[in-house]
């Protein structure tokens, strides 16, 4: 039997610096028995040259070229275009929970006879997703939400927070954090701010809460919410309002209340301590979103928004949607590691119950889609 063959996508979104496989989990495939081609890449974490000892080179953009057998892997969405897709891809697509725009994104694959492997749905024998970046969206979500805390306090009336670039070192983005804090609560009376992270229970919240704690905000002044806490009374929550710093964890799998609207924050505006959202689950475009003024994207070169109605305090909420990005080295190594038990099993993936999941939920959006339209995307 011929080799399973994986090619490796260079990444499109702008500031997106991570990579689906790291160098090492390139060469333990390889050692698999699995070949895999390596598009060069200007901005994946990683050099070229430290994938060059066990995988081929090719060049940037050529995957719609490569051979339909090969399965192409990437991280985050393909360029919006209207081809067809022939081959079989692994990536997160954004498509399966009714996200603007999901059947242009669907359509393409039934449309070239290609097949969709959505990283976000691949989830072992307990429903538990096989790899995930959630640890370091939360990490990194939460670092950008102190940031923005201490630019309010800091540089009253001076505008948005500045963009952000890659940090090299997890080290590197806590020192840089901690000394902001350091510097805003001076300015505040010595007064650390309050933080809710919902979600507090999955890697997402753990990652947001291990940063606030590397960041010198006390345990105390964490408050940390799951199921539990939102199950008990149907939302707006007052917590929220009386929090400096709210961050968003959850999941978002179905109908759920709302957490917090602006109606409920205008309220009362007495009651507001709030001044920095932080949308670490990013559903923008969801229509469950629980969040509903958190309704646009945000981007590292620009990676707040700020509600017009709001002042003293001034209200900002940060939506982006590839936060890992920010730790792009940790991010990958981890993220890569965590698939590879899967991606072993894609020599046999008709009888792997990871890609069989996987396999039959894209069958199932599928068919979902409105009629005609892969039709009219093929005619």
């Amino acid at each position: 039997m011929a080799p399973v063959t994986l090619h490796l996508r260079s990444e499109t979104k702008p500031l997106e610096h991570r990579s689906a496989l790291s160098p090492d989990a390139v060469r333990k495939l390889v050692d698999h028995g699995f070949k895999v081609n390596v598009e060069r890449s200007p901005v994946r974490i990683f050099d070229d040259s430290d994938y060059e000892p066990f995988a081929t080179l090719v060049d940037e953009g050529s995957w719609p070229r490569a051979p339909t057998d090969h399965i192409i892997i990437g991280l985050k969405e393909l360029p919006e275009e209207d081809f067809p897709l022939q081959h079989t891809h692994i990536q997160f697509a954004h498509c399966f929970k009714g996200q603007g725009g999901w059947e242009k994104v669907l359509g393409r694959f039934p449309a070239g006879g290609g097949t969709l492997y959505d990283m976000e749905f691949l989830e072992d024998e307990n429903r538990r997703r096989v790899a995930a970046f959630g640890y370091h969206a939360g990490f990194a979500g939460a670092a950008l939400a102190l940031q923005d805390w201490a630019w309010q306090i800091k540089h009253r009336n001076e505008g948005s927070l500045p963009g952000k670039k890659a940090y090299n070192t997890e080290s590197d983005l806590v020192k840089e954090v901690k000394s902001d804090v350091v510097e805003a609560m001076a300015k505040n009376g010595g007064k650390a701010p309050q933080i809710l992270v919902i979600g507090a229970l999955g890697r997402c919240g753990r990652g947001a809460i291990d940063l606030c704690i590397a960041a010198g905000i006390p345990e105390s002044k964490i408050l940390r919410w799951d199921l539990a806490e939102t199950s008990a009374k149907p939302g707006p929550y007052p917590e929220i309002r009386e929090s400096d710093i709210f961050i968003n964890c959850i999941y978002l799998a179905k109908p759920i209340p709302k957490f917090v609207t602006e109606d409920f924050l205008k309220e009362d505006p007495s009651k507001r301590k709030l001044s920095v959202v932080c949308d670490v689950s990013c559903d923008t475009t969801n229509p469950h979103n629980p969040i509903p003024f958190c309704n646009k994207p945000t981007y590292f070169d620009k990676p707040t928004i700020a509600l017009p109605d709001f002042s003293d305090p001034p209200l900002s909420y940060i939506t982006i949607d590839h936060l890992p990005s920010l730790l792009p080295r940790e991010a990958s190594e981890a993220f890569s590691n965590a698939l590879l038990p899967s991606l072993f099993e894609l020599s046999n993936a008709s009888d792997a119950p990871v890609w069989q999941r996987a396999r039959l939920l894209f069958e199932k959006k599928v068919a979902t889609l409105p009629v005609g339209i892969t039709q009219a995307k093929s005619s």
